[in-house]
């Protein structure tokens, strides 16, 4: 079992994702730190990215945010190294093609390893285009992370075969953000995963209550929480660690 995959041995999982570098690089190994100490089971850290095409207004608010703090893709490894021997949960990057490209796929697989990066998830590439980045993954243990959405159909069983760490299920078509309500049918699109793979899976996009983490655990074995986290640290910035580790617990103890 991978590093990213034993977040979910002790139970239904909570995952936290934070943007890298939002409101400042400091600010973003208390939030990680804080978030751990309150219940998080994995933490997913977004690369801030200029045209991050899965993100809705709040995830691309604080990436503009981190860029324009000067974050960038080297000085978010050098402050996740920082972190090594101090946070013990499985840590993820989740980031888009051009930024690994950019950087160098060897080289950003072997700096993930460096640095205690146990897995990306790379929404903008599909499936049938993973041998893009799957050696460079395989090579250094880096577990890539799918992603099946209420669109992906018949393609659920492939992808979930091909699964590590986690299958990440898209809650609702669209991007990121806080939903009043999921209306997908969840409870079909896990029993095609579960059926497919050993490989845990949890949901995303639109999660924001303790209710609606509940209510997704009842399918999945865990719930991911973003964009209600962005928006706390965007209202409070600096000042906005307790308020998110506050938040965090309050959704992992509805999902005990």
């Amino acid at each position: 079992m991978s590093k990213v995959s034993d977040a979910f041995k002790n139970g239904k999982a909570f995952i936290a994702f934070v943007t890298g570098g939002d409101p400042d690089l400091e600010t973003t190994k208390k939030l990680i730190v804080e978030m751990e100490k309150n219940g998080a089971d994995l933490i997913e850290i977004g690369i801030p990215f200029s045209d991050p095409i899965a993100e809705g207004p709040v995830i691309q608010e604080a990436d503009l945010r981190a860029l324009k703090a000067g974050c960038t893709t080297d000085k978010l490894f050098d402050t996740i190294k920082e972190l090594k021997g101090i946070v013990n949960i499985p840590l993820v990057f989740m980031t888009y093609v051009n930024v690994i490209y950019r950087y160098g796929s060897e080289k950003f697989m072997n700096r993930c390893v460096e640095c205690g990066i146990s897995g990306v998830i790379v929404p903008d590439c599909p499936f049938e285009e993973r041998d893009e980045l799957a050696p460079y993954c395989d090579k250094t243990g880096v577990d890539l992370i799918p992603l099946i959405a209420p669109t992906s159909e018949k393609r659920i069983t492939e992808i979930a075969q091909s699964a590590q760490g986690f299958v990440y299920v898209v809650s609702s078509l669209g991007v990121t953000g806080i939903r009043q309500k999921i209306t997908t049918d969840l409870g079909a699109m896990t029993k095609l995963v579960k059926e497919a793979t050993d490989v845990p899976c949890a949901i995303g996009f639109g999660i924001a209550k303790p209710e609606q983490a509940a209510n997704v655990c009842r399918y999945a074995d865990g719930a991911i929480v973003g964009s209600a986290i962005v928006k706390i640290v965007a209202e409070y910035g600096r000042e906005s660690v307790p308020y998110v580790g506050a938040y965090v617990k309050s959704m992992k103890d509805a999902i005990r």
